[in-house]
């Protein structure tokens, strides 16, 4: 595994098991155990998921030390607000059997997400988060939390695969101390990904699949990935992406896939604050 420092000097697992849609509490506590087994140090869940409480079950069952899994996860719209996020991260870190949860993220850019921030600031002083930063948040976004914050976020968690590579966004990051972190490494399969002919043709040469590749040119710009499957093989498949490395042409030809452009959802869209606004959990 490899790892990256954050800004306050802690390392996070560069990758990391994802739990988006695994709704089945079952489902999602073999899931987990399954990764872990792999060697999964880093499950990333969410308020929104609905499994924080499989999650804690998981890693609870597996037998391995608490303080040995990082675990990350998200505030949700209708928490937001210094109050509702002060009880809703200690909801999530009783759901989640841990004595402080290694991070918290701020899951959307609505509702009032900088008193939520205040509420992780605090939890953070007084050592029951470990880390906090954002997710989804536009580089205008993040430069003005960053700038208002006491602590800037550590990580903003965005869309990053190889056809949205997030290159300007993260010359704002950088500039902040914030490290980015990819969901959907895979772009959920959109545009034939694990098909591409310039990612098979590379992997190819390595021994790799396609989505290996495409894990494997995240981590060589530094990008966290936390890519998500129920399947064991195929968990395992994704954590064995450090025993090669592409070249700077592989890198250069994969570069030029990226369209800049979202595949999943539009955050600057009035009808996106509307839908997340009223998306009550």
């Amino acid at each position: 595994m490899d790892y990256v420092t954050l800004s306050n000097g802690d390392p996070m697992p560069m990758v990391g098991f994802g739990v988006f849609q695994i709704t089945d509490a079952k489902q999602c506590e073999k899931a987990v155990l399954d990764a872990l087994d792999a060697g999964y140090r880093h499950i990333d869940t969410a308020q929104a998921y609905g499994n924080e409480e499989a999650v804690g079950n998981a890693i609870a069952a597996s037998g391995i030390d608490k303080e040995e899994v990082f675990v990350t996860t998200k505030v949700w719209v209708s928490n937001a607000g210094y109050e509702n996020a002060l009880r809703s991260i200690e909801e999530s870190r009783k759901k989640l059997k841990k004595p402080y949860i290694d991070m918290v993220l701020i899951h959307q850019p609505f509702g009032d997400y900088y008193g939520t921030y205040r509420a992780m600031e605090e939890l953070y002083r007084m050592g029951r988060v470990k880390a906090i930063g954002v997710s989804n948040f536009s580089p205008d976004r993040l430069v003005d939390i960053a700038i208002n914050a006491d602590i800037p976020p550590m990580v903003d968690q965005v869309e990053t695969h190889v056809f949205n590579q997030q290159t300007e966004a993260r010359k704002w990051m950088d500039k902040y101390g914030c490290r980015i972190e990819s969901w959907g490494p895979f772009a959920e399969g959109k545009n034939n990904l694990f098909s591409n002919p310039v990612l098979t043709d590379i992997g190819g040469k390595y021994g790799k699949t396609a989505a290996q590749v495409a894990l494997r040119f995240l981590l060589q710009k530094g990008i966290a990935v936390i890519p998500k499957s129920v399947h064991a093989e195929r968990m395992r498949e994704n954590i064995d992406v450090f025993d090669f490395r592409l070249s700077e042409g592989d890198m250069g030809e994969i570069e030029k896939l990226d369209t800049g452009t979202s595949l999943f959802v539009d955050h600057s869209a009035p009808e996106t604050s509307e839908m997340f606004n009223r998306w009550e959990i």
